[in-house]
């Protein structure tokens, strides 16, 4: 549920005042007999600033509505690996799961990878067990990134247990055939195309560091 904004008079105040402003103007027009050169400047004037502040409200209250209502994600930070990961695949993820956290709106990501969760970080779930349902079933089938933009309003959002109960956004990329990539936002429709292209990029990058780093066989359980 949207919360109440508590500056909704303050946000609405240069509409006021701006539609206020004109009428006294057009008032002040009307009774004047006479109208100078310098009244005229004047008036023409007080008309632009009406104009402005009218305009100033407006887009104050555009701004509000495109802002997204964000929440504390329920749960603990942490960082976990899996036992006995190469080196190099160690460094990577600890890489782009950084540049996941500090540059997008995501509060928790997991990597699942051959049917195994590499990487939980972020804010964290108490279940640590990641079973695919229909949603990420599907991503790991048709190889196709899903973008859920408000979770609370899909029936699916059972399945994303293993997240904080209360993520308002998921994305599930791809990581190339094998593996997929799980971001949770604290904010719904808070992704922007941009961010999307960043995280795909970032899969694609671990997708080439694990293809090389894993036998066929994956990782033993």
């Amino acid at each position: 549920m949207a919360k109440a904004d508590p500056n909704r008079i303050l946000r609405l105040m240069p509409i006021a005042v701006g539609i206020l402003g004109g009428i006294l103007l057009l008032a002040n027009r009307s009774l004047t007999p006479n109208l100078t050169d310098s009244q005229a400047r004047v008036d023409a004037l007080g008309v632009i600033l009406s104009a402005v502040l009218i305009l100033t409200g407006m887009l104050w209250q555009q701004v509000q509505a495109r802002t997204p209502d964000r929440v504390q994600l329920v749960g603990e930070e942490g960082f976990e690996l899996a036992p006995n990961l190469p080196e190099a695949v160690e460094t990577e993820l600890a890489w782009a799961s950084h540049i996941l956290l500090t540059n997008t709106v995501t509060k928790s990501l997991i990597v699942l990878y051959r049917g195994q969760v590499l990487l939980r970080r972020g804010i964290l779930s108490p279940n640590a067990d990641v079973k695919p349902g229909a949603i990420l079933q599907r991503v790991l089938d048709k190889k196709k990134p899903i973008y859920l933009v408000a979770l609370s309003v899909y029936p699916g959002r059972i399945e994303f247990d293993y997240l904080p109960e209360n993520t308002q956004g998921v994305i599930c990329q791809p990581i190339g055939t094998e593996g997929v990539l799980i971001l949770a936002a604290n904010a719904p429709r808070s992704y922007t195309k941009q961010d999307e292209n960043w995280v795909a990029a970032i899969a694609q990058k671990l997708d080439h560091t694990l293809s090389l780093s894993f036998h066929p066989q994956g990782l033993s359980s």
